[in-house]
């Protein structure tokens, strides 16, 4: 059910608009027209005017629909949901069998699955949201710049530093998480604006506020951060940023 109302001219009709005289809403799958008050007398012109514009708003609120619009993030969060669920429900297994890396025999053929595995386990519901939070709001933003292609290399890239060095040089110590692609996305969205020949004035402050203050953690403060994670995760972001942006 809707109301048609008439308008003089086209100036009329936008002057309505504007300050509310009518609405356009929707009750159901039906388009409504919420008319006011003041209505002048109708004409021709007018009626066409808004027959015209009430048909564009109508389709519009026909096509609007949820939009798969970062599928290579998406995907991630959706991998990293899946292996915190699946952590719950095997008690921890799943993380030490896959999503997490530590020093473990070359032989075991799970020890080059979890070089990768490790950026898609979370400890905990917080440690899950910390991360992927960060991920949704600067990870799209990216795959639409770079691509998805050069999304995943990122994350791969991400994922075999830190798992390397973690492995090599830390064998007593579990790492899991995807802190570091997080820091990787925030040092590669601040080349966003990048120009040969110059450094970007955000990728400084970036650097400063982030790698500066994962450094300071990391020889003062005492806790289960995995700060060289970070700080090899935004290295590895800002190095590809850096090599994209010049080559683009």
């Amino acid at each position: 059910m809707f109301y048609i109302i008439y308008f003089a001219d086209m100036a009329e009709l936008a002057d309505a608009i504007d300050l509310g005289s009518i609405a356009l809403g929707c009750a159901g799958s039906s388009p409504v027209i919420r008319m006011m008050r003041n209505q002048k007398e109708p004409s021709f012109i007018g009626k066409v005017l808004f027959l015209e514009v009430f048909m564009a708003k109508s389709k519009s609120l026909k096509k609007a629909r949820i939009s798969y619009n970062s599928p290579v993030i998406l995907g991630f969060t959706a991998i990293c949901f899946l292996a915190l669920v699946l952590n719950f429900l095997t008690r921890g297994l799943t993380n030490n069998l896959i999503f997490s890396v530590y020093h473990s025999s070359l032989l075991d053929p799970f020890t080059y699955l979890r070089l990768i595995g490790h950026i898609f386990g979370h400890a905990s519901w917080g440690h899950f949201i910390g991360n992927i939070t960060l991920i949704l709001v600067v990870g799209p933003m990216l795959e639409e710049k770079y691509g998805s292609k050069d999304i995943i290399f990122v994350i791969i890239a991400t994922a075999l530093v830190t798992g390397l060095v973690h492995f090599m040089f830390f064998p007593r110590v579990q790492l899991l998480g995807a802190s570091g692609v997080v820091f990787a996305f925030i040092l590669l969205s601040s080349f966003t604006s990048f120009k040969e020949g110059t450094i970007p004035l955000t990728f400084i402050l970036v650097a400063i506020i982030y790698i500066g203050g994962q450094i300071y953690d990391g020889l003062f403060v005492k806790d289960n951060v995995a700060n060289l994670t970070h700080i090899l995760g935004g290295i590895v972001g800002a190095s590809l940023g850096y090599i994209g942006n010049k080559q683009a």
